[in-house]
């Protein structure tokens, strides 16, 4: 059946079934008796809904993962979230190079969907790159945060949370061995800048980083527009988000009214970069002004940079659109940035995932208000929440009925896969139409 081939699939479905099957896997691997703790045995939904969380690189979780599971189920979370945030097709390229088998040009062509890369022909080089680069990096947050850690607790356990917080940090997780999160380490500077800095790079993109390499190693002494956008978008972001946050909660008791000034500066700065894909969170989310979970909600949406571990509808994609209307604005014809023109095809990408990304929480959001009995802010924080994989929870994940927990189920898979995939890898791949009609002006604004 052609349905069954898999060379003739796009991509996009390749790698929605492969998500689905390692979905499938975990979630028995986690039913293990060895899994869970005595007496706090789980559901199958329970632990299909922890290991989506994982490879989506989430974070929500329906259990206090720190008393439920016992290390080898801690293990098999990690394990998951490190298959999420580096991509299953990345996975099993590095077990073919270390083989020895030849990665084909199919293969090729998934892993850059996976990877968000830009073309086929460096796919295998950058791969050897990334691998590196991403276990060096967590290695060095994971020794970091051990010494952070060990002002609390025995050198042993501290490295075995450094490891584990580091892979959930770099990769975006916000998964935590801790029960109220990172709230008890609101005020310890190596583990909120650590943390923060692991989140930065690995939700800043893969191409990016790779950029970074390139320009280091090499004569090569520039970055692509890409990467520019990247950085500068993420930048800006993170700032605002920062300056903001400190506004708003400066004078609230029950999250940073109480700290020092430097303390409440390291604290915003932690949950600006945390809020926008990671999920860690350093302060009570139940405790936050209104006007906080509004920002949230807009910088958990926008997200990460293309290729990285984060979801959200992407820092480019928000910069490409944002670009435009201040061309519109201007009166320019073309988008301009940095020198460059970006096509007009980019900005039809970048439109399709907004108004995608717009309707299908818009729907997730009203069919969990319509059939589950939850609050409205708290109903809107966590359905985007969970479509950007960012993991942050104002205390209703565990409350949910079946349906609901579905729902975002579904929506943390489509916020991995990014919803313009999602959507390619259920319909049929773009054709070029040879005809085209006349075209007419229509009155918008």
């Amino acid at each position: 059946m052609e349905v069954l081939n898999i060379k003739k699939m796009p991509p996009s479905r390749i790698l929605l079934l492969f998500f689905i099957g390692a979905i499938f896997i975990g979630s028995l691997l986690l039913m293990l008796p060895g899994a869970t703790t005595k007496g706090n045995e789980i559901t199958y939904l329970t632990s299909l809904f922890t290991i989506t969380s994982a490879i989506s690189v989430t974070g929500l979780s329906l259990v206090d993962v720190s008393k439920v599971f016992t290390p080898v189920g801690q293990i098999i979370i990690l394990v998951f979230i490190q298959l999420g945030g580096l991509g299953i097709m990345t996975f099993s390229s590095l077990i073919f190079l270390l083989i020895g088998k030849r990665i084909t040009y199919h293969e090729r062509k998934i892993l850059k969907e996976d990877l968000n890369a830009e073309s086929t022909g460096e796919v295998t080089d950058f791969i050897k790159r990334l691998i590196i680069i991403v276990f060096t990096i967590e290695l060095a947050g994971a020794l970091l945060l051990a010494i952070g850690f060990m002002r609390t607790m025995n050198p042993k356990k501290a490295i075995l949370y450094g490891v584990f917080h580091s892979v959930s940090a770099f990769c975006n997780a916000g998964f935590s061995l801790f029960t109220n999160n990172l709230e008890g380490y609101s005020e310890n500077f190596i583990v909120n800048i650590t943390v923060a800095f692991l989140i930065l790079i690995g939700g800043i993109g893969f191409a990016v980083i790779n950029s970074w390499m390139t320009y280091i190693t090499t004569s090569r002494k520039r970055f692509n527009l890409t990467s520019k956008m990247a950085i500068f978008i993420s930048g800006v972001l993170t700032l605002l988000g920062m300056g903001a946050f400190l506004v708003l909660e400066f004078r609230n008791p029950n999250t940073i009214g109480d700290m020092n000034i430097i303390q409440k500066i390291v604290a915003s700065f932690f949950q600006s970069v945390t809020t926008r894909t990671a999920g860690f969170n350093s302060v009570p989310m139940g405790d936050l002004n209104p006007g906080t979970i509004f920002l949230f909600c807009i910088l958990m949406f926008i997200g990460a940079s293309p290729g990285s571990t984060g979801g959200g509808i992407k820092t480019t994609t928000f910069g490409v659109i944002a670009f435009y209307v201040v061309g519109i604005v201007r009166g320019r014809e073309d988008i301009e940035v940095a020198n460059r023109r970006i096509s007009w095809e980019i900005l039809n990408r970048a439109l399709a995932i907004l108004v995608i990304s717009v309707i299908y929480v818009s729907i997730i959001i009203l069919m969990i208000l319509v059939f589950d009995d939850l609050g409205f802010e708290e109903t809107i924080f966590e359905v985007v929440s969970a479509f950007a994989t960012v993991g942050l929870s104002m205390g209703i994940t565990a409350e949910m009925n079946l349906f609901s927990k579905i729902l975002i189920m579904m929506t943390m898979l489509i916020g991995r896969l990014g919803p313009l995939t999602f959507a390619l890898a259920l319909g049929e791949q773009k054709m070029k139409n040879a005809r085209r009609y006349p075209k007419e002006n229509i009155l918008i604004g």
